[in-house]
């Protein structure tokens, strides 16, 4: 991959603010023509700079009113495992769907998992029943959210 120049920077800058805009309205805000604009996201496509394009949905306004930010813990051996517990842990939050995010983290803790649910009973649900229950979890403390000051998936270009 080349360095990003000022256009590409640009360009992905008009679309993380509005992944639908035509190549036309890019160019225009950015100084290109609209067969150029496409050229260059083909481009970054190829090169993996653009992962993917999606919707983003309010949680609240499908019904899920809770987000939870959880510090994981895990064993350092789990018996009846022949793989290392981090990629038992890693497999599993794959196919969690209420875990949203999930990184690894240096410090005290393993993971940190951000998950969002409907309510109370659905997170009570998903630490005892899911979190708790996986043979690699030694130990998890929440946190919950209680408003959202900044919320952005826009990368600093």
């Amino acid at each position: 991959m080349e360095a990003l120049d000022k256009l590409d920077a640009a360009i992905l800058r008009k679309l993380q603010d509005n992944g639908r805009a035509t190549f036309d309205d890019i160019g225009q805000a950015v100084g290109l023509s609209a067969s150029a604009v496409l050229r260059r996201v083909k481009r970054l496509e190829d090169d993996h700079v653009i992962d993917r394009y999606v919707a983003l949905v309010k949680p609240e306004a499908v019904g899920l009113g809770l987000t939870a930010y959880i510090s994981v813990r895990l064993e350092k051996h789990v018996d009846g495992h022949k793989r290392n517990p981090m990629d038992v842990f890693r497999a599993a939050v794959q196919a969690w769907p209420e875990v949203v995010e999930c990184a690894a983290l240096t410090g005290e803790m393993d993971y940190l998992i951000k998950l969002t649910v409907r309510d109370m009973a659905a997170y009570s649900r998903f630490i005892m029943d899911v979190l708790l229950k996986h043979p690699s979890v030694q130990d998890c403390k929440s946190s919950f959210v209680l408003d959202r000051i900044k919320q952005t998936t826009a990368m600093p270009l």
